[in-house]
Order: C-alpha cells, then sequence, then structure tokens
C-alpha cells in the first residue's frame, strides 16, 4: 500500500451527480458533459439506487455551492 495523496482532486468540467446504494453512505460520483446527459443517467439510476446532485464543476471548480446539494426525490422532473 502507498501514501495517500495529499492534494485535493481537481474536477474536470461537467455535471456530477452521486450514486449511492438505498440506506447506504458512500457512493461514487458520475460525470456527464451536459445537463441533458445527466438527467438522463438521474432517470435510469433512480430506480434502484440513491441519486444526489453535486452540481456543474467548470476550470477545476464548483459552479454552484457544495452546500446546494439536492436528493433527487425533491427534485420534479420536466419530461
Amino acid at each position: 500500500m502507498g501514501r495517500p495523496p495529499t492534494r485535493a482532486k481537481e474536477y474536470r468540467d461537467g455535471f456530477y451527480i452521486e450514486v449511492r446504494n438505498k440506506g447506504s453512505l458512500t457512493g461514487i460520483k458520475i460525470i456527464r458533459k451536459t445537463k441533458e446527459e445527466m438527467m438522463l443517467a438521474i432517470k435510469e439510476y433512480e430506480k434502484s439506487k440513491e441519486v444526489i446532485i453535486l452540481g456543474e464543476s467548470k476550470n477545476g471548480k464548483w459552479a454552484n455551492k457544495p452546500e446546494a446539494y439536492q436528493r433527487v426525490d425533491t427534485i420534479e422532473h420536466s419530461s
């Protein structure tokens, strides 16, 4: 085993969601290039997983504040 990284990870440009098993405290982050692709991924994963929208990253920084995390069950889908 190696030494853990000391620098924070730089996020690529795109829209991030976190997908977890229901009731779990940890999950994986998924990136999509456009908001439409992100919404399609949310529809796909929300059937069996818990999905949290993390927001948009531009130039390695979050375009919205991390306090703005939203669970998908509180968002109305525009179809």
